[in-house]
């Protein structure tokens, strides 16, 4: 069996190679994560996890040969001891309770951005790092909620979540030199005053940026770009 560079040691398990190659390039910008290897079927998997060490796995669960969480059990019952961070469409609470009990730490729902991952794999990094005897009831809650990602910020009044949304989907995909609160308004179907609110929360928030655009004449427009860091 190979041994990994130092740190926590990922194996990727994602049937799209497009979305694997994604995964192993967030995985190795998070400090103390490395991808080993990546697999696109529940097979594959094996055959990495019996040749390389392996402390995680970020685990598609649609594979092409299977359910991930039967590739788990299949995994927990050879003795591979890997936790797992699944990675999936699927929103049954069913499967997720099945999932703790073999060794699924998180959940990461598509699709997600480098933002989403990176936090999950730092709250998992400080969850691994726990050592020693619990001085009582209250440490062990500590350690656990570790695990756990922070409950959403109340929106200010007024905003709304799935509108919240649109306007984020239309930031992502405008080009570098970002938007104006028109222009953006015009994509995500509101109107402008309602998109420049939204535009604004988002910079207040620190996920978007606002920028002058200087023309010929006149005030300069403001452009809002999204800050692909998140």
């Amino acid at each position: 069996m190979t041994t990994a560079p130092e740190g926590i040691r990922v194996l990727v398990v994602e049937d799209d190679p497009v979305a694997a190659d994604a995964h192993v390039t967030y995985v190795n910008r998070v400090p103390g994560f490395t991808a080993v290897g990546k697999a696109h079927s529940g097979a594959e998997a094996r055959r990495i996890l019996d040749r390389t060490t392996v402390d995680l796995l970020l685990l598609d669960l649609y594979l092409p040969d299977g359910h991930g969480l039967r590739l788990a059990r299949t995994l927990r019952a050879a003795g591979h001891h890997a936790d797992v961070i699944a990675v999936t469409s699927a929103r049954d609470l069913t499967v997720v309770r099945e999932g703790v009990s073999l060794g699924v730490v998180q959940y990461v729902l598509k699709p997600f951005t480098f933002g989403t991952l990176r936090d999950r794999l730092v709250r998992y990094a400080d969850f691994r790092t726990a050592v020693g005897e619990a001085s009582g009831q209250d440490e062990v809650d500590r350690a656990l909620a570790t695990l756990r990602a922070p409950e959403p910020a109340a929106l200010p009044k007024g905003l709304t979540a799935p509108t919240l949304d649109r306007v984020i989907a239309t930031l992502r995909t405008a080009d570098e030199g970002g938007l104006s609160a028109g222009a953006a308004a015009e994509a995500a179907g509101l109107s402008r005053i309602t998109a420049r609110r939204y535009l604004e929360h988002l910079v207040t928030t620190g996920r978007a940026a606002r920028t002058p655009q200087y023309g010929q004449v006149g005030r300069p427009e403001l452009h809002y770009r999204w800050l692909t860091t998140d």
